[in-house]
């Protein structure tokens, strides 16, 4: 359940037109932010983690490797 909050007139202003653009309420597109900015959080999180425990970096290709994401 979301909590009920005012938001400043021109951020408004801008989710009712997205809103109206995309055929969402504002509530999905709330919704969706705060997911993000949460997975964004939980992503530095871990970042700053790894810096803590001193592990060596990975590189890209080596983090596709371990993703199964190779070409």
């Amino acid at each position: 359940m979301l909590a009920a909050f005012e938001l400043p007139d021109e951020m408004n202003s801008r989710l009712e037109r997205l809103m109206r653009r995309t055929g969402r309420t504002k509530e999905d597109h709330i919704r969706e932010a705060v997911q993000d900015y949460l997975d964004e959080l939980d992503d530095v999180a871990l970042a700053e983690e790894r810096l803590r425990e001193n592990l060596p970096p990975i590189s890209m290709q080596e983090m596709e490797r371990r993703l199964g994401l190779e070409d």
